[in-house]
């Protein structure tokens, strides 16, 4: 094989888009039974905090009205049709175990089921959902603890007090919604920041595209940055204003069911939610030493810096504002692209082919 495609998501999906343009044959290997990725995983009221017309792939636009926001299942829809429409096989069920050297300039890929796959590259687009981050606090909780990834509706949790830790887009989300049936605070080191979600006329995204920055690199971005901002029509900052649920600094350790907030008190709590974000889930490539102490990928703009033929798609930040989003990977896999292509055949000249 020329190009051995990890994870069938968005990412892999656009990565195998742009390959094929480069005149190589990728194979995908998706964990999960359908060409989804992560996508049939999230809370069930989740949808898109882009616009159906500005979170379409190349190649195909989000059917329907273009200015609403597609819910989960109707991006799980969108990536598999997608998908259908890509000259390259896609293996499910099929999960990566480890990644090795095969001592000659390509890999060995292993399989959970025991196979082994030889291939010249390896592009890893398993994105993150994987791999949830929960912060490190003092304590033990007795009560229910969750990363927002294995949280799904409401219904569950009525009559609950809950804590929900984070300040980002589906901190708020899934905090707003909780708050139908519960009582609920949302726990963050700083004050929520709303931005309006239209602007002019026009959502938010409309001006990212108008004014390139979606293109903008990361240490751009690190300059701009004033902290995570939340997209808002308007709903959530009037909730939180009007005291539908809360915000307090974050709590600084638990107490058995109780948790310690910064000044001091203690309260009972039934169930604490971090919506705390991911890390790239990449374990296994961690025999090819491909990966820092932290387990992050070694790697400038997508591309290995321990490894030719190997890369990467779907880091946030990868090479920009939108490199983890369905509107951007497709720009940050054309990036890669030829420099994969080029390595493949010189590979396999190396080779006599």
């Amino acid at each position: 094989m020329d190009t051995i495609i990890i994870g069938g998501g968005q990412s892999g999906l656009a990565a195998a888009r742009a390959l094929r343009h480069a005149g190589l044959a990728p194979v995908i290997l998706e964990a999960g039974e359908r060409p989804t990725g992560s996508w049939a995983g999230y809370y069930d009221s989740l949808t898109l905090f882009s616009p159906a017309r500005h979170s379409a792939m190349p190649g195909q636009d989000f059917p329907g009205d273009p200015d609403r926001y597609p819910t989960r299942d109707e991006t799980v829809a969108y990536l598999e049709s997608y998908a259908a429409t890509l000259d390259a096989e896609i293996r499910t069920g099929t999960k990566v175990a480890t990644v090795e050297s095969d001592g000659a300039g390509g890999f060995l890929v292993h399989t959970t089921a025991g196979e082994t796959l030889r291939t010249r590259g390896v592009v890893a687009a398993s994105g993150s959902f994987g791999n949830p981050y929960i912060p490190d606090l003092p304590g033990h909780f007795t009560g229910q603890s969750l990363h927002v990834a294995g949280y799904r509706n409401p219904k569950e949790y009525a009559g609950q007090r809950i804590v929900v830790v984070g300040g980002g887009n589906s901190a708020v989300q899934v905090g707003y919604e909780l708050a139908e049936v519960a009582t609920v605070t949302l726990a963050t080191r700083q004050p929520v920041q709303f931005m309006p979600q239209m602007v002019g006329g026009h959502d938010i995204h409309h001006w990212h595209t108008a004014t390139g920055f979606d293109d903008l690199p990361p240490h751009w971005l690190a300059r701009l940055a004033g902290g995570t901002l939340v997209l808002d029509t308007g709903d959530y900052a009037t909730a939180l204003q009007a005291g539908r649920f809360d915000r307090r600094p974050m709590f600084t350790a638990f107490d058995g069911d109780e948790i310690v907030w910064a000044d001091g008190t203690r309260e009972v709590v039934d169930t604490v939610i971090f919506a705390t974000g991911y890390r790239p889930s990449l374990d296994y490539l961690r025999p090819l030493g491909a990966l820092d102490a932290h387990g992050l990928p070694l790697q400038v703009e997508g591309l290995s810096t321990t490894h030719l033929g190997l890369a990467y798609v779907g880091l946030e930040f990868q090479r920009s504002f939108a490199s983890n989003t369905l509107r951007g990977v497709a720009r940050d896999a054309a990036h890669l692209a030829t420099p994969l292509a080029v390595y493949a055949g010189e590979a396999l000249a190396a080779y006599g082919f």
